[in-house]
Formats: structure tokens, C-alpha cells, sequence
């Protein structure tokens, strides 16, 4: 009989959650161009389920030119027309103008700290946050420290980067290890 890896609850069941939750979940990402697509990808998530963004990654990936920051920056009305017309993607005007702008602070956050890794990995002095979660239930939706990376990325003139939303990305990107303490990922990532 083959044994069940134990996972987080949160991803149980469904095929691309749980390879998600396996490869990706929680690995610290120093990396920007992978920081700016969870960027985007939490942004336009807001108020949706993760799911919902995860299926429609690759259409994200397509439509934001690999999420290539510098070309991002650089859309133009034509390109946002083309983007709220786009069903791969969600069509939320104020998402669509937040990810441009966001490119462009972006890039002002790299021209000050040398990237966006050193301004955003400063926040826990480069090294993961290990939380000792039981039930992703009970995880919190944000912290003090997401707060303050919130108000300072708002400062900076990034949009939908409240503090639920910082609090995923750092999820996501590693800053925080979120993973219930039972799942085979906890002691891995």
C-alpha cells in the first residue's frame, strides 16, 4: 500500500493545487522576475481564490510578457485594451493599471536597493520566518510585519498590495514558512 504524502489542508484534492503546494509553496525566491510574477499574480488575485489565479497562470504569463517587468512598465493604452479584453486573464481595469504602475515602482525599488530581493528580503533580515502552524486554518491573514511591508510598498505608489496580500506573497516566496507543521514540505522548504 502506497503511503499519502501529508500535506497542508488547504491544497488537498486538487491536482494543480497540490503540485503547487509540493514544488512551488514556501521556496524562498530571491529572484526577481520571479518575485514580480507572484507580485502580479497576488495582486490580481485580491478578493479571489488562489485557485482561480493558478489556473489561469500561464494566460497571466502570456498576456504580461512572461511578466518581464521592464516591458510591463512600458504597456500603453493599446496594450491595456488588449489586456481587459483578454478572457484568460482577469479583466479588472484597476488590476490591469495596478500591474503597469506596479512595474514601474518596481523598478524605482530595484534602482534604490540593487533589487527587489535585497528591499523586500530585508524586511526579515534575509532569512525565512519559520511560524509553527497546525491547522492552515488558524495561519494568520496577515501580521504587523506585512502591515509594514504594505504601508512602505503603498508609500512607493505599488496598489493592491494590502497587508493580506503581502502576507501571501511572503507565503509564496518563501519569506514566511506557513506549512503546517505535519506537512512532509514544513522541514523541507
Amino acid at each position: 500500500m502506497v503511503q499519502q504524502k501529508q500535506r497542508c489542508g488547504w491544497c488537498v484534492g486538487d491536482p494543480l493545487y497540490e503540485a503547487y503546494h509540493d514544488k512551488e509553496w514556501g521556496v524562498p525566491i530571491y529572484d526577481d522576475l520571479k518575485l514580480f510574477e507572484f507580485l502580479i499574480l497576488e495582486t490580481f488575485q485580491a478578493g479571489l481564490s488562489w485557485i482561480t489565479i493558478l489556473r489561469k497562470r500561464e494566460n497571466f504569463r502570456i498576456a504580461f510578457d512572461a511578466f518581464d517587468y521592464k516591458k510591463v512598465a512600458q504597456y500603453d493604452a493599446d496594450k491595456f485594451d488588449t489586456l481587459i479584453i483578454n478572457k484568460g486573464i482577469i479583466r479588472n481595469k484597476l488590476k490591469i493599471k495596478a500591474a503597469i504602475s506596479n512595474a514601474q515602482a518596481f523598478m524605482k525599488v530595484q534602482a534604490e536597493f540593487g533589487s527587489f530581493s535585497n528591499y523586500m528580503w530585508g524586511f526579515v533580515d534575509g532569512s525565512p520566518i519559520k511560524n509553527k502552524v497546525e491547522d492552515y486554518k488558524k495561519a494568520p491573514p496577515n501580521t504587523p510585519l506585512s502591515d509594514q511591508i504594505s504601508k512602505d510598498l503603498k508609500s512607493r505608489g505599488f496598489k493592491f498590495v494590502g497587508s493580506t496580500v503581502v502576507y501571501a506573497h511572503m507565503q509564496a516566496t518563501g519569506m514566511i514558512n506557513d506549512h503546517e507543521t505535519t506537512c512532509f514540505r514544513y522541514n523541507e522548504v
